[in-house]
């Protein structure tokens, strides 16, 4: 089995490929903001953390067809018409802040775009182009981070850039402004 098998064996064994009827699945594009949702992978149930690339095709249907994942008056003129959005929606879109390395609140937010049903099904059978466990990586840029090292960290983060989001990408407009409020 090489490398690039070996975690996507790893997802298919826990469900994360299959399990997509019943269970939304986040995709969080930032690496330092997957640290703070994993605790750098020592939280409970987070202790594997996987990069997975995808079909920037298959990103941008998901974002077309997304719904933020909260109310917004200003995109959603009334609570009901954005409840029944959000339910049919095959995504939806979160803006949460980005982390530095001591994973502080950013005075900017990342994407996390959640996938069900059939988006979430695409995601793990059609868009999924490969799937690296980057655990010990996780673990080294930690280690640098807990002795003081920042700079060493740093230099190991995996190169990030701003993403091209389509027009039309729920909450967009508000976060581009600096508008959006939900944390």
């Amino acid at each position: 089995m090489d490398t690039q098998d070996e975690p996507r064996s790893l997802a298919v064994r826990t469900g994360t490929r299959k399990d997509y009827e019943h269970r939304l699945t986040w995709v969080k594009p930032s690496f330092l903001w997957m640290m703070y949702r994993c605790g750098w992978g020592e939280k409970k149930d987070q202790e594997t953390v996987l990069a997975i690339e995808v079909e920037r095709e298959g990103f941008d249907w998901a974002l077309g067809r997304a719904c933020l994942s909260h109310y917004d008056p200003d995109e959603h003129g009334d609570r009901e018409v954005w409840r029944r959005e959000l339910k049919g929606a095959p995504a939806r879109v979160q803006w949460d802040p980005e982390r530095d390395l001591l994973l502080r609140a950013l005075p900017y937010r990342s994407l996390q775009l959640g996938l069900a049903g059939e988006a979430s099904r695409r995601y793990a059978d059609e868009w999924t182009v490969s799937v690296t466990d980057v655990t010990p990586l996780a673990h080294e840029v930690r280690a640098r981070v807990r002795s003081g090292d920042l700079a060493g960290a740093a230099a190991l983060l995996p190169r990030e850039r701003p993403y091209p989001a389509p027009g039309g990408t729920p909450g967009l407009g508000r976060v581009s402004r600096g508008a959006c409020s939900n944390a």
